[in-house]
């Protein structure tokens, strides 16, 4: 979507004014005609949410609505959702462009509402045969006052195209979406961009040759092939890099732990850590931040078969560690610390691991923020930043050497496993056990990546942390 800010009204298709309650006689939009007794005839209030709309009424537009903001200084950063959705709706399949007036809006959320509005705007009608008809392709902003210029634009644009990727990837279902297709993604990625990217896939050869035995312990169940890809950003600039880590487990089965039958169908989202790498690379690449960043994908997917790790088998990783695989539904914690050693080759300035770990991050938050997990303070705190500042919040959690013994095994260095308590944690535990060479975190999103019921499929979270997280690296260097 198009997004661009102008400063005065002039002629366009629609305009939505939004109207502070307790300054309701002060129209911010000054060429609506009989305003005063439009507002008396329509009883309108400029409660939150509340509109009403105008035909013929404004000196420059044909359509005009006004929509309410309540108390705009009490509004919060939670109920711009809401305003968004309720413009969207209303103007994604009538009008090309819309313009909005943001003046009656408190300035410090202006770059959240206009976040908000493209994540209203999306849509996944792939595999319908009657499509959506959406025709919206542009927003402009009017403000008198506002921190909105070119550039933050263009960057609010790029993590709206990446989030988007992420979507579409999270929602396609895993006959389509699987290891060798997520490679494709990447290496189309790379053609589209050449100057910027440059893309690397091993396949299980090559990630067996490495010693990669918890990485294949999960991919040799399943007839598609695992894929290990990197996607590095800007590799010519002499700084080390930022690394992204997704998990991309395009099925979970469970494997021979195998789950309950019962919404199984949403295991397709279990590769939505991967997803967000992907359009965190598309929107790096959009953006074009002057900045080193790498994207890893632990692409496999997780089937029960003849070929299968069985529980108890015991196998090496790559960093040399034995791990006893008592559960083989814990599969998410081998992809990824097989890829968490192989990413030291880039000598990693700060390494951050998305992924859609456990149900038990879920039980502790919810839908609403993402959990974080770190031994660095400063870098916990630089994510928690880009989490307020994006909407795109995260929930610090403990990862202390108090919990490692959870993961003994009698066996092994390390089980894949540390009993029922505490499960987010002591999987975030087994994680640092390869991690312990570089500054560190993990995002579990879980309970974020995707949405459940009639509002079903992927969120695209936390493309937005993880733009914001880079933006202000670049700002702050």
């Amino acid at each position: 979507m198009k997004l661009s800010l102008k400063r005065t009204q002039d002629t366009g298709s629609a305009l939505f004014v939004l109207v502070d309650a307790e300054q309701i006689q002060h129209p911010t939009a000054q060429h609506i005609k009989n305003y005063q007794q439009l507002i008396a005839t329509t009883q309108f209030k400029a409660s939150l949410n509340e509109s009403v709309t105008l035909i013929t009424q404004h000196d420059h537009y044909p359509f005009c609505s006004l929509l309410g903001l309540g108390n705009a200084a009490q509004i919060q950063a939670a109920q711009l959702g809401k305003l968004a959705q309720s413009i969207i709706k209303e103007s994604q399949k009538k009008y090309s462009r819309i313009d909005i007036d943001l003046s009656a809006l408190p300035e410090q959320l202006h770059t959240l509402f206009v976040m908000s509005l493209t994540q209203a705007n999306y849509a996944f009608d792939e595999f319908k045969s009657k499509k959506n008809e959406f025709i919206l392709e542009e927003i402009q902003f009017i403000a008198e006052k506002s921190p909105l210029n070119a550039e933050q634009l263009q960057l609010l644009q790029a993590i709206n195209a990446g989030q988007d990727l992420a979507r579409d990837l999270g929602n396609r279902p895993g006959n389509i979406c699987f290891p060798e297709y997520l490679a494709e993604q990447a290496l189309a990625l790379a053609a589209e961009y050449p100057d910027l990217l440059k893309v690397t896939v091993l396949d299980e050869q090559q990630i067996a040759d490495l010693g990669m035995n918890a990485f294949l312990a999960v991919s040799k169940g399943s007839a598609r092939a695992g894929r290990i890809i990197t996607l590095e950003y800007k590799a010519e600039l002499e700084q080390a890099p930022i690394v992204l880590v997704g998990k991309g487990v395009t099925f979970d089965t469970g494997g021979i732990s195998l789950k309950p039958g019962l919404g199984m169908d949403e295991m397709k989202f279990d590769m939505c850590g991967a997803a967000s790498v992907l359009g965190t690379m598309r929107a790096l690449c959009e953006a074009k931040l002057p900045i080193h960043v790498v994207g890893a994908v632990a692409a496999a997917e997780n089937m029960p078969s003849d070929h299968a790790t069985r529980p108890g088998d015991i196998v090496t990783t790559m960093s040399g560690q034995t791990v006893e695989i008592l559960n083989t539904d814990a599969e998410g914690r081998l992809v990824l610390c097989d890829t968490l050693t192989y990413i030291q080759r880039f000598n990693p300035a700060v390494v951050i691991d998305i992924a859609t770990l456990t149900g038990a991050c879920v039980v502790a938050l919810g839908k609403v923020l993402s959990g974080l997990f770190s031994p660095d303070d400063a870098l916990a705190q630089e994510l928690t930043q880009a989490g307020e500042q994006s909407f795109d919040r995260v929930w610090r959690m403990p990862v202390l050497d108090d919990y490692q013994e959870l993961l003994d095994s009698p066996f092994a260095d390390i089980a894949n496993i540390g009993g029922p308590h505490g499960g987010a944690i002591t999987a975030a535990c087994f994680l640092q056990r390869f991690t312990r060479d570089y500054r560190w975190a993990h995002l579990d999103v879980a309970g974020t990546a995707w949405l459940s019921g009639s509002n079903k499929g992927a969120t695209g979270r936390p493309v937005p942390l993880l733009m914001q997280f880079i933006a202000n690296r670049v700002q702050h260097d």
